[in-house]
């Protein structure tokens, strides 16, 4: 009979379990401690650290009563928990910078070291090794499960510190760059990173600029390296760790980590072990004394770098807090310290540059592009990297009737003043000619006439102006892009497949087949406007060619890393920009360089609505009833008797005046857009009508009634428009499809 034999073997070997559990327990101590000796050799980190070190000891006593309990609990029992000290020590782990697989390396080592103690018992309490090989059987199942459990809780702690961690890096990185840079004055700019960074990140920052920094004429020697100490702070009061106060001067001995990463630019991430204490730390053997006593134990040195100048270097300092810094701390006291350098950058070029300022004022490229729902966008200018000055390249993102979007670049021939007056001109140019909502091909017709016109007004001495300049109009309602180009390198477009794939290994990287049209200024030349449809999150990606060539590398090469950059970019737009230029400028660029990343976005089909209207006045008051239904259905019946008004002169003038097809279309968006296509390509005109006049006031109702109207022509006939703003209390949510 095998099976009651069965039973009765499992049942004799719980109860050995059971009873080799019991005699164990007096042991769990010593078992402790042979098990993390077993760890010395492979974990230096359990060592070096002591708070590591105490909880690692709890955690394995911890471990090995578990496993007793496992043991005398009866058979078939689950797996416990975790010990409260192994996820304590996985979020201490997170804290440190340690990575994940070096503690569940460390945990499978001590888990199987325990195994092999408990088994290695097991000859003590018996000579029948038919029951302790079973027993063996049994305890390789219940420790496996064990560990496969708790690991999965270890790792969890682990990442839900490690989430937490990045949650308080964002909010700091968030703060910074509201807090820092808030005037053009250099100590308070210093101050405000040193306020920053002393809240949740540091013990100790200071801030040193270079004496060749702070020169008015900027003419200090680069090797100069005499620092001013502009701004400290510290948790502690009066700030002990620091003998310099604030305004005192000093320089760093030679050789040592802050000169090398004043010369190089590099930052540094120095760890202080022991009793070790660098002279560049602690210039005194009393001042050593009092950063023992401290605990200084990490130190992040991180150049002060903007604009292709060293201005300085930044120390953050960690002695109160006991987690040292790690690589992750170092990358976000570099962005954050970037920021700063940027502007106290501004503020120490304001004075002795606000002369060069101002007259560059009027013609400099927008800082910031004005929020709309056809493209999200971020941009990137950088100035050549020679003394020859701001060149003529810009880009612009110019809202349009209808939701639509024009993206602009271009690129005025020349360097200094003059070309950055150009490019201040021409730019003014696009939005006129952009705010008449000509066609790409037709804008740039104009705007050729306008460099045609600079060209006569010249003197030699200023040379002749000429200019490359890319035009496209994107409409999130049908997804259409139309561009033109004047001599500029076509856009690079990023789609993903119709599949609904959106891995970044399932994009699509090309070039649209752009006819390039002639450079402006020389005349007489066609233009060429094509036509495509783009889905919804493609990528459009405009830039001068500053960005893809230079003195040694060719174009094709340039194109190549710019789509191999793109097939694998980030989702954010920013980090798009930056990679594309960590990978195409990887040092100052010979040329200035533009560039635009536009995501396109579809309108919500349910913010349209479009209505065809035949050729009769009394199709007016259908027109008026649609437009009444989907504002009640917008929930903007308040704005019905305006839109109704607008609707009725712009649909009338339409039916008078125009041809069929006649079209009425309602578009919600930021604004409330009503739009009345006809077929004819007559422009309707503003006129006063005279006191007996029956007639000729349509127009100036709705030029009254409205934020904003006009008229666009297409190839077959045009589109009258009027915008409307929508009531603070009632906008709907805009959201894309």
């Amino acid at each position: 009979m095998p099976f009651p034999y069965i039973r009765t073997m499992g049942t004799d070997v719980d109860a050995f379990l059971g009873r080799l559990a019991r005699h164990l327990r007096p042991q769990v101590e010593k078992l402790s401690g042979l098990l993390l000796q077993r760890l010395n050799g492979e974990f230096p980190e359990l060592w070096e650290n002591a708070d590591i070190e105490a909880l690692t000891l709890e955690e394995t006593a911890q471990h090995v009563t578990a496993l007793m309990d496992l043991l005398e609990a009866h058979p078939g029992a689950s797996a416990s928990q975790a010990p409260p000290a192994a996820l304590d020590i996985a979020r201490l782990y997170a804290r440190r910078g340690i990575p994940v697989s070096r503690l569940l390396r460390a945990y499978r080592l001590d888990h199987l070291s325990l195994l092999e103690q408990v088994q290695a018992e097991a000859p003590r309490l018996t000579g029948d090794w038919h029951t302790i090989n079973l027993a063996t059987v049994r305890l390789v199942a219940i420790g496996f499960a064990y560990v496969d459990r708790s690991s999965e809780e270890v790792v969890a702690a682990y990442q839900e510190e490690r989430d937490r961690i990045l949650q308080r890096r964002l909010a700091l990185t968030a703060r910074a760059s509201k807090l820092i840079g808030t005037t053009l004055d250099i100590t308070r700019t210093a101050e405000e990173l040193t306020e920053v960074c002393t809240e949740d990140f540091a013990d100790l920052v200071t801030v040193d600029l270079l004496d060749s920094a702070l020169d008015e004429t900027g003419s200090g020697p680069p090797e100069a390296l005499t620092q001013r100490r502009v701004a400290q702070r510290s948790v502690l009061d009066d700030c002990p760790e620091s003998l310099l106060r604030v305004g005192g001067t000093h320089t760093y001995p030679g050789g040592s980590e802050p000169v090398r990463a004043l010369t190089t630019g590099r930052s540094v991430l120095h760890h202080i072990a022991g009793t070790e204490m660098p002279a560049w730390v602690a210039p005194s053997e009393s001042q050593g004394r009092v950063l023992r006593d401290l605990g200084l134990h990490s130190v992040l040195l991180v150049p002060l770098h903007a604009r292709g100048d060293t201005l300085g270097l930044v120390q953050f300092v960690r002695h109160r807090t006991s987690a040292p810094f790690d690589d992750d701390d170092l990358l976000l006291a570099q962005e954050i310290a970037s920021r700063a350098a940027v502007s106290i950058d501004n503020a120490r070029r304001y004075t002795h540059e606000r002369t060069t300022a101002l007259a560059l004022q009027r013609s400099l490229l927008p800082r910031h592009t004005v929020e709309q729902p056809a493209v999200e966008t971020a941009s990137r200018y950088l100035p050549a990297g020679s003394r020859a000055g701001v060149g003529g390249d810009w880009y612009d993102v110019i809202p349009l009737s209808g939701a639509r979007v024009a993206l602009v670049v271009g690129d005025v021939v020349g360097r200094g003043l003059h070309a950055a007056a150009t490019m201040g001109r021409l730019r003014t140019a696009v939005r006129a000619f952009a705010d008449i909502d000509l066609m790409p091909d037709e804008l740039l017709t104009h705007l050729d006439d306008v460099v045609i016109r600079m060209q006569r007004e010249e003197t030699p001495a200023e040379g002749e102006t000429s200019a490359t300049c890319l035009y496209a109009i994107y409409d999130p309602v049908s997804r259409l892009c139309s561009l033109a180009s004047a001599g500029h390198v076509p856009p690079t477009v990023v789609t993903y497949p119709a599949t609904g794939e959106t891995t970044r290994t399932s994009r699509v990287v090309e070039s649209p087949e752009v006819p390039i049209g002639p450079p402006l200024g020389l005349g007489g030349l066609p233009f060429e406007t094509i036509e495509f449809e783009l889905p919804e999150d493609s990528l459009l990606v405009l830039h001068t060619d500053g960005l893809i060539a230079g003195r040694t590398r060719d174009v094709d090469l340039g194109l190549t890393t710019l789509r191999d950059v793109l097939t694998s970019a980030p989702d954010s737009l920013e980090e798009t920009c930056d990679q594309l230029l960590a990978a195409l400028l990887p040092g100052r660029p010979a040329d200035d360089v533009a560039l635009l990343v536009a995501r396109t976005r579809a309108l919500d089909p349910d913010h349209v609505a479009t209505m065809d209207l035949p050729s009769d006045p009394a199709a007016v008051s259908g027109a008026r009833r649609f437009a009444s239904d989907v504002l009640t259905a917008w929930g903007l019946e308040e704005m019905s008797f305006t839109t109704e008004l607008v609707v009725s002169e712009l649909v009338t003038n339409a039916i008078r005046y125009g041809k069929s097809p006649i079209r009425l279309r309602l578009i919600l968006q930021s604004t409330l857009t009503c739009e009345v296509s006809d077929a004819s390509s007559t422009s309707p005109h503003l006129r006063r009508a005279r006191i007996f006049d029956e007639g000729g006031r349509g127009l100036l109702l709705v030029a009254q009634f409205t934020e904003r109207w006009g008229t666009r022509h297409g190839r077959e006939g045009k589109v009258i428009w009027a915008e409307q703003s929508l009531p603070a209390d009632s906008a709907p949510t805009i959201k894309a499809t």
